[in-house]
């Protein structure tokens, strides 16, 4: 009866997990030198679903999605001509994160909706849930 309500909110968790590393993007856009020394990279979320059994009264049926990995881009830092920059190699090039504004924004809203729409498939199966308790009362 709640496995609806597990596998929903697997997805809840799995789609805030993206919008926080899509915030975590955009506030690091500008950052030119982490802890490692290098500009930040950009990262995302490797989904995956959780399999279905492959006996028993649920076989077949999907178990919800989990986060298998989070992944550092591997796009190539961006050099910016600034030889001003304390931050400037000999050449006088600066290395910029690797985060793409506009493939931020997508990221943003893609898992805003899975997210709304995850939480509006939560709410009618908890719906259901105290409907069909109520039924014979």
């Amino acid at each position: 009866m709640f496995d609806a309500l597990n596998i929903t909110s697997s997805a809840l968790s799995a789609e805030s997990l993206r919008l926080d590393l899509v915030a975590n993007n955009l506030a690091n856009a500008t950052t030119t030198k982490t802890a490692t020394g290098f500009p930040y990279q950009s990262e995302s979320a490797i989904l995956s679903s959780l399999p279905a059994p492959g006996h028993g009264p649920y076989q077949g049926v999907g178990q919800g999605v989990v986060v298998r990995q989070v992944i550092a881009s591997q796009a190539p830092f961006p050099k910016v001509y600034d030889p001003t920059s304390p931050l400037a190699n000999a050449q006088g090039y600066v290395l910029e994160s690797n985060v793409n504004l506009s493939t931020q924004m997508v990221d943003m809203a893609e898992a805003s909706q899975a997210y709304q729409a995850n939480a509006n498939a939560f709410t009618a199966d908890k719906n259901m849930i105290l409907k069909a308790l109520t039924i014979g009362a």
